[in-house]
């Protein structure tokens, strides 16, 4: 196992003009316990870059190791290419909706929200044992025993796996919560205002084998108390 040098643990991530909202900037926290729950809930980020003068974005899945990001993909992605002759500029999403927001008026419907944003370069990851390391994580990012649970890569599909690296330095946590927030002026109008709570569930397991179910899919959940 690739052990990697952190630097010195913190509690707040500096605050950058390009960190900083523009709007409703009251929203944001720099907290990495509060970032790390983001990161380390959701399944899907964004990764956002310039391909060829244009802007492009794609969903990959994500994990976090420390004070570092790693995102997996196919050694012929554009991305991935890209990377090949140095670091890639990325700005990379991960939210989880946690409500809908049903205001009196159009104008003050909203969602409750946690919006991590990452500022960063991506650096192809080379070394074998962090690469390797990275895979591992992804696996177990994406249900906790899955590493040992399932077959490792071999040699041709640890060759076409490219794992990049983007270290967690630029980063915000902006969020909503509550009720909506109506004009006073509104609040008599006979319409229903609220918040619907949005969970993510997951459902009976769907066997494609014969095997007995394994006991750390048995009760699958994310977030809190995963």
């Amino acid at each position: 196992m690739t052990v990697i040098k952190q630097p010195d643990p913190i509690t707040t991530y500096h605050q950058t003009p390009r960190t900083t909202p523009s709007r409703l900037p009251e929203r944001a926290t720099y907290e990495v316990d509060a970032i790390n729950a983001v990161l380390d809930e959701a399944l899907v980020c964004h990764v956002g870059y310039v391909a060829d003068g244009a802007p492009a974005m794609i969903p990959t899945l994500h994990v976090r190791r420390e004070r570092d990001l790693y995102i997996h993909g196919s050694t012929g992605a554009r991305l991935m290419l890209a990377a090949r002759t140095g670091p890639v500029p990325v700005c990379i999403t991960v939210t989880l909706v946690d409500g809908l927001v049903m205001a009196r008026s159009w104008f003050h419907h909203s969602i409750n929200y946690r919006c991590v944003i990452i500022h960063g370069d991506a650096t192809m990851v080379t070394d074998p044992s962090e690469k390797w390391d990275a895979m591992a994580a992804l696996m177990e990012h994406i249900a906790p025993g899955r590493a040992e649970g399932s077959r490792d890569a071999n040699t041709r599909e640890f060759a076409a796996t490219a794992i990049l690296r983007i270290p967690l330095n630029e980063v915000s946590l902006k969020q909503r919560s509550g009720p909506p927030g109506d004009d006073e002026e509104d609040l008599d109008l006979p319409h229903w205002a609220g918040v619907i709570p949005v969970t993510t569930g997951f459902g009976p397991l769907e066997a494609a084998c014969d095997l007995p179910l394994p006991d750390y899919l048995a009760d699958y959940r994310r977030g809190v108390g995963r």
